[in-house]
């Protein structure tokens, strides 16, 4: 059976502008070459890249954040996440930053479960989603926060709860829902020790150890 699997390619330029930028993100669009050798125009969002962390505690269950989500004008059940804030940032040195600034939280346990692009049709943005374990509380004085996040609500859900508000389609955070189901399917596969080291390579968004 032919091994399944991503692979790198990238399509013939013959333009490309960026319309829009932003604080953090921006706009590009590329006229690109076609395999009949048309040309046709692709608008996408620019993006750094992010980290998410599903904290499991020795209860088993997931650290969870509720935050105002606007471009969806809902209140989202999510992973503490964040942005790659620097090019070339060890992710799993954003990971652990999120995790302290969103829920004062340390591990001592990291891995990888899953690499995603959150929606390659229209967005180059690149997630790494943790597992982290052997949860304790932070040391030193909690992170101001400001904007959405001084909203945020924080919780400790059974991973069973969130399966199951996941296939009811309660739940539609994206990091949450593929952290979740990567967990369930690793743990009925070869086990959570088997999973990628934390600074396995990430071809997506490169990175120095």
């Amino acid at each position: 059976m032919a091994t399944i699997k991503d692979t790198a390619e990238e399509w013939e330029i013959r333009a490309s502008e960026t319309p829009f930028v932003g604080n953090k993100t921006s706009v590009r669009t590329d006229d690109v070459v076609m395999p009949d050798g048309s040309v046709a125009r692709r608008d996408y969002q620019v993006h750094p890249g992010s980290v998410a962390v599903l904290a499991l505690d020795a209860q088993d269950r997931v650290l969870v954040i509720r935050q105002y989500r606007h471009p969806v004008r809902q209140k989202l059940w999510e992973i503490p996440a964040g942005l790659l804030d620097v090019p070339g940032e060890n992710p799993l040195h954003a990971a652990q930053r999120e995790l302290y600034e969103e829920a004062h939280v340390k591990a001592e346990d990291w891995r990888v479960l899953a690499d995603v692009y959150t929606t390659p049709g229209g967005c180059d943005e690149a997630v790494r989603i943790f597992l982290a374990r052997d949860l304790s509380e932070a040391d030193g004085q909690r992170f101001e926060v400001e904007d959405e996040e001084a909203d945020m609500e924080l919780a400790r859900v059974p991973v069973a709860d969130l399966v199951r508000g996941v296939l009811a389609g309660d739940l539609h955070n994206n990091c949450l829902v593929v952290g979740v189901l990567s967990l369930v399917a690793a743990r009925t596969g070869e086990g959570l020790d088997a999973l990628r080291p934390a600074e396995a390579p990430w071809p997506a968004r490169p990175f120095q150890a």
